[in-house]
């Protein structure tokens, strides 16, 4: 999404962008203690942090009809998951409230999304719940589909499942925030008028993963909805948020927070 960024393709208005790769799970960690000025985080994550940041208008990752996935050795049920350690890529992740959503409280334990697979494929673990391009590559772990998150989501609420979202902190002031959310948004538009150079220089980040799987994954996240949320992924956010406060799931009420 901000391929475009490296290149001369954007007016950048002044701001310098340095560029920080972790994982989801420590982004939402490192976005508790506001420790970048711009991040991804999980939607999930974004009660824990909505003091300091407030919602970029887009580049989100939103899904319709599809989602992370709960998976297993071999078929197992709902009833049974709900019994048996799941394995989850990070209690802040939207996969995790998500499936909490499902199954309501049910055993787990945290791992890193990129050794999930080998930990079920192993027998360490009987599920896990898969996110990034693990929906994609699980069956080369001889691996079966349990449950498709956003299959359910979507036949729950008839809305696309909002999973990851851009952040910025609200200290920078209000003029900066508009001009941080002017420059990513051109950006994210830039790589999507530029699909194949966008996608190149996104692959070398892949983790191994091969281009195939590459546009494959950048086709089901990075859409329309993430150049801007529209009205229907704005609901999405508010619904997911919603039922997440019915469980409990976040320690203060929510204020969703977009910058104009």
């Amino acid at each position: 999404m901000f391929w475009a960024l490296t290149t001369d393709f954007v007016e950048r208005k002044g701001l310098e962008f340095e560029q920080v790769l972790a994982d989801i799970e420590t982004l939402n960690q490192w976005a508790r203690a506001a420790r970048l000025e711009v991040t991804a985080i999980s939607l999930a994550a974004y009660p824990f942090v909505q003091e300091d940041y407030a919602l970029l208008p887009h580049g989100a990752s939103i899904g319709s009809g599809y989602g992370p996935i709960v998976v297993a050795c071999q078929p197992i049920s709902l009833d049974e998951l709900r019994q048996i350690e799941v394995v989850v890529p990070g209690r802040l992740t939207t996969a995790f409230l998500a499936l909490r959503l499902v199954l309501g409280d049910f055993p787990f334990r945290e791992l890193p999304f990129a050794e999930i697979p080998e930990e079920i494929a192993s027998g360490r673990a009987k599920a896990g719940l898969l996110i990034h391009e693990g929906q994609l590559t699980f069956q080369s772990h001889g691996l079966v589909k349990i449950l498709d998150l956003g299959e359910w989501w979507l036949l729950e609420t008839g809305l696309p499942l909002p999973l990851g979202v851009t952040v910025a902190r609200r200290d920078l002031g209000e003029q900066i925030l508009h001009d941080v959310a002017k420059v990513l948004g051109e950006a994210i538009q830039s790589a999507l008028d530029h699909r194949a150079d966008a996608l190149e220089y996104a692959v070398q980040f892949g983790r191994g993963i091969d281009a195939a799987v590459a546009d494959r994954f950048v086709s089901m996240y990075v859409n329309e909805l993430t150049r801007d949320y529209g009205q229907e992924g704005r609901k999405a956010v508010t619904e997911l948020l919603r039922r997440g406060e019915a469980i409990r799931a976040f320690p203060d009420p929510i204020q969703v927070d977009f910058i104009r």
